[in-house]
């Protein structure tokens, strides 16, 4: 998406025609219904908490740390090896307490590396049952002897439980250290934690656990970092009538009564060796299906009224095939004994790839036909295909630390699109990557404030930074160049890259450099070595735009900027360029592919005699968007590509006309003439591409004078019966068509939308609404009516089991044009009771998106910052995409300057491309209103 490119005066008017063909846009969207594309929005973020309460930073002023417990990184003289863990989680409040607790017993046995007489392990939130008079007891194993404790303190700052010994520990030797503890079931969604919910009238409360990325210390001392694998010995003691789920298979139960309590004991499996992070402690009364693949069990857990219903059959249905289709891309057996995959009511992340039990939100596992939404199917299948993967790239083999996280997300988001187009090979899935993948990320990548996808270990060390690494860049990014790698590798030659360096780092740790060299053994025949190749796209931020000019045949790159006048502060070891493959084809035949190896400047090295032409041929580069990078031409190429998608548009490649369309917006080129072929354009992709686009030139300026007479059109009757009168629902062209004709001010699309909603209040029973358009008719009802619109759908907010549906409603109420119910709405998203906490951040930026909410939810955050469960990232990024004036700016910087001493957490990066995407923004709308006034004007005399 464009959003906040900077444009010239000349090109910026040509692009403002996009806004009146949005009538244009309309008609031909509402036609288009024969060929339904995939579509898969809000990409997983597994594992990470997206409600963080804002923590203090770490002043630069501050001293250089000298202890041990001073740093956030443990010391590297002990490593683990196993664990016995029993944690019992009450599911009561407790009455002295008025706390739900769970209390347990730890035993680590570690190997000393270093000879130390210190032992530094993570303990966060526990309070610790004293042993002869410290926090812990230590023990020697086989004939070593174990040194007396001096002293022992739990370290709050660095999350540390640190224990002083009168003697060395030796290195060589083992040791088991054991520790008793408490700690409060919460409802914060990290670590072990409380979810509820209400079944057959009656609450419902379940034990589970959310351990990445820090969390695991919550839950029982551990040394909770990836690189400290170790084997996990896990029993449960839970209510009698409810089941223990863990990350191995349960091997004994039995009941017991312990002090006057009957409980049920449930002893697992030894786990292979593992991080922390991916632990799961579940205990509910929750029920299944169970499905095999092979010798493994594969079962689905929810809530016993939607196993009833079935809504995870959906999701059991696709989980065996593509672990088949896993097990052969990997050339590696499932490395475990069971799968089991779980939904939860309150669940921060998307879904967490714990190892052997994948947890969820129901929205991402449940499925229910006759509710849900063909959005919601690909929702699971393209979640479950993202978790799936990681069974063995990031749990397997697992990254050494936090800064590598790109390789364990990015992987995963690359090789969903090849897991779910192998389950469902009909919905051509793969071609998602283009618009949820690539032209995502650039629009953060453009950014002078980026940053690359390995940082330096130094950059990511307290909890908050880690945090911050779980972003667009992360998963995105990361996606996108490793398609671009295994797409001029070849997908055989990456897969056999993979199984060797999966085979031999199995229950290991590794950097990004051990997969180049496992590349590199594999193949040979390439410019440079995978190494030089690679590190220019991971450790440098940003991308090229490529520029062909087809007259000479030189090929030049440039760092691409959304503000081309943005000062880059971090420094580059490959001065902002890259080894660039080029997948090209010439008149619509493909070329072998070229390598851009030099420098910016043009010279007969850079020329590429081949990408000349003569006539009437055209030159089209980056084949299938497989790289990273945007392209620009002459102008006499853009105007000869220009001709063939207007004669006919399908000789180029379907993901090549949504680029064109994308890098027509954002390099302003044509935009006029190239989006006037989208009239003859019968596929979702490129005019999703257009609509991302034009959505930017929306958020600019619908609250001004240009936004009127942008909905100023004459054609209503035409759409009213194209989108009325059409027989596929489930097109995603067709959806579009209604969500922008209502958008744009099209009183029978408001009428149409209105008169469902309303035949829905008059029967509450019966909702004649068809579930792909719910979303669309839901928020364009309530935007269109008042406060009894607002109040029905609140209660069929409440009265909602099916969490889909409840999605949608829940995002529909921000709807309103009502600022007072606005407010409420803002209110209610702090209220558990009304909001579940995983929804609190969420709610508040649908309020954010609607123009009436904006300034609202902005007020909102300001006032309660500093205290407020809020993922402060999200927030600020929807809350300041309209921004564009300098006294929003003042605002935005006043903000930065009032809270600078509480900080801003894993949100700081976020804060500060907000500046930068807000001063572009106010760049933009200078350079363009006065255009688009004048020509919009002229149009519509």
């Amino acid at each position: 998406m464009a959003k906040g490119f900077y444009i010239s005066k000349n090109m910026g008017l040509a692009g403002l025609l996009m806004g009146t063909v949005a009538v244009v846009i309309i008609i031909a969207l509402a036609a288009v219904y024969d060929k339904e594309k995939t579509k898969n929005q809000n990409k997983p973020v597994d594992g990470v908490a997206m409600l963080t309460t804002a923590s203090p930073t770490t002043s630069s002023t501050l001293s250089t740390p000298k202890d041990p417990w001073e740093h956030y990184r443990l010391p590297d003289s002990l490593s683990p090896v196993s664990y016995n863990i029993t944690l019992w989680p009450r599911l009561v409040v407790n009455a002295s307490t008025g706390l739900y607790i769970f209390t347990g017993q730890s035993a680590v046995v570690f190997q000393c590396k270093k000879d130390t007489d210190l032992i530094v392990i993570h303990c966060n939130k526990l309070n610790l049952t004293l042993l002869n008079g410290h926090h812990a007891r230590l023990t020697g194993l086989d004939g070593a002897t174990a040194p007396t404790v001096k002293t022992s303190w739990l370290q709050v700052k660095t999350e540390y439980l640190v224990i002083q010994l009168n003697g060395k520990l030796t290195a060589g030797k083992s040791y088991r250290l054991s520790t008793d503890f408490q700690g409060e079931l919460a409802d914060d969604l990290k670590g072990f934690y409380r979810s509820e919910y209400t079944e057959d009238g009656g609450k419902k409360v379940v034990a589970t656990s959310q351990m990445q990325a820090t969390f695991a210390r919550k839950a029982f001392p551990c040394f909770d970092e990836p690189a400290m694998k170790a084997v996990f010995h896990i029993t449960l003691i839970h209510q009698r009538g409810t089941v223990a789920l863990s990350n191995g298979r349960d091997v004994e139960t039995v009941n017991s009564t312990i002090d006057g309590t009957e409980v049920t004991m449930t002893r697992f499996e030894p786990t292979k060796r593992m991080s922390t992070y991916l632990l799961a402690f579940i205990v509910s009364d929750f029920d299944h299906i169970t499905g095999s693949i092979e010798n493994n069990n594969v079962r689905i857990w929810a809530r016993r009224k939607a196993i009833a219903e079935g809504h995870g059959n959906y999701a059991l249905n696709v989980t065996g095939p593509m672990l088949k289709f896993f097990e052969r891309y990997y050339n590696a057996s499932y490395p475990l004994s069971k799968s089991d995959q779980i939904a939860l009511p309150d669940f921060n992340a998307g879904a967490m790839e714990n190892w052997g039990l994948i947890t969820y939100r129901e929205t991402a596992l449940l499925y229910d036909p006759a509710i849900s939404s063909v959005g919601n199917k690909e929702r699971v299948l393209t979640v479950v295909a993202h978790e799936l993967a990681h069974m063995w790239f990031g749990n397997l083999v697992t990254l050494r630390w936090w800064n590598d996280l790109w390789l364990n997300e990015g992987f995963a988001s690359y090789v969903e699109y090849l897991g779910a187009d192998y389950a469902e090979p009909t919905w051509n899935i793969k071609e998602q990557t283009i618009l949820n993948d690539v032209h995502k990320v650039f629009a953060v990548d453009a950014l002078a404030s980026s940053h690359p996808l390995s940082r330096k270990e130094e950059e990511v060390n307290q909890p908050d930074e880690i945090s911050e690494m779980f972003n667009t860049i992360s998963y995105s990014k990361g996606a996108a160049v490793l398609r671009m790698l295994s797409e001029f590798l070849t997908e055989p030659v990456f897969a056999r890259g993979l199984s060797s360096y999966l085979n031999e780092f199995a229950f290991n740790n590794t950097v990004y450099s051990d997969l180049w060299d496992h590349l590199q053994k594999v193949r040979m025949s390439l410019p440079h070595t995978v190494h030089d190749i690679m590190n220019r796209w991971i450790l440098q931020m940003g991308f090229p735009v490529v520029t062909i000019d087809t007259a000479m045949g030189h090929i030049t790159q440039k760092h691409f900027l959304l503000d081309p006048d943005s000062v880059v502060d971090r420094p580059s070891p490959y001065n902002y360029t890259w080894l660039v493959p080029i997948k090209w084809m010439k008149g619509g035949v493909e070329r072998e592919q070229h390598w851009l190896l030099q420098e910016t400047g043009i010279s007969n090295a850079n020329r590429h005699p081949p990408m000349t032409t003569a006539g009437s041929e055209w030159v089209l580069a980056n084949l299938n968007v497989s790289g990273y990078y945007r392209v620009n031409y002459d102008m006499d190429n853009w105007e000869r590509l220009l001709n063939q998608l207007t004669t006919d548009h399908t000789v180029i490649p379907l993901i090549n006309r949504a680029q064109i369309v994308d890098d027509a917006f954002n390099l302003s080129v044509l935009i006029l003439y190239i989006t006037r072929y989208l009239s003859q354009e019968r596929d979702y992709i490129p005019w999703e591409s257009a609509l991302r686009n034009l959505n930017y030139y929306i958020l600019m300026f619908d609250r001004g004078q240009a936004y009127g007479v942008l909905q100023v059109g004459s054609h209503h009757d035409m759409i009213y019966h194209s989108f009325t009168v059409a027989k596929d629902l489930s097109s995603y062209n067709q959806i579009n068509a209604i969500s922008f004709a209502c958008r744009m001010g099209v009183e029978r699309c408001r009428v149409l939308t209105s008169d469902w909603f309303r035949e829905w209040m008059l029967n509450p029973d019966h909702n004649p609404i068809h579930p792909n358009l719910k979303k669309t008719v839901y928020c364009n009802a309530i935007a269109a009516g008042g406060v009894e619109e607002w109040d029905f759908a609140w209660q069929m907010f409440k009265n909602a089991t099916v969490a889909t549906e409840a999605a949608k409603l829940r995002s529909s109420l921000a709807c309103t044009k009502v600022p007072w119910l606005l407010n409420r709405y803002l209110d209610y998203s702090l209220d558990p009771a009304k909001i579940r906490k995983q929804d609190c951040t969420s709610t508040i930026n649908y309020i954010a998106g609607n123009v009436v909410g904006m300034p609202l939810a902005w007020d909102f955050i300001r006032a309660r910052y500093g205290g407020g469960s809020f993922s402060f990232s999200n927030l600020i990024n929807s809350v300041t995409r309209r921004f564009s004036t300098e006294f929003e700016l003042k605002q935005l910087k006043q903000f930065k300057e009032d809270n600078a001493r509480v900080g801003f957490g894993s949100g700081t990066l976020a804060l500060e491309q907000a500046i930068e995407r807000t001063t572009a923004n106010i760049k933009w709308v200078a350079e363009n209103q006065e255009h688009v006034m004048k020509w919009l004007a002229n149009e519509c005399t």
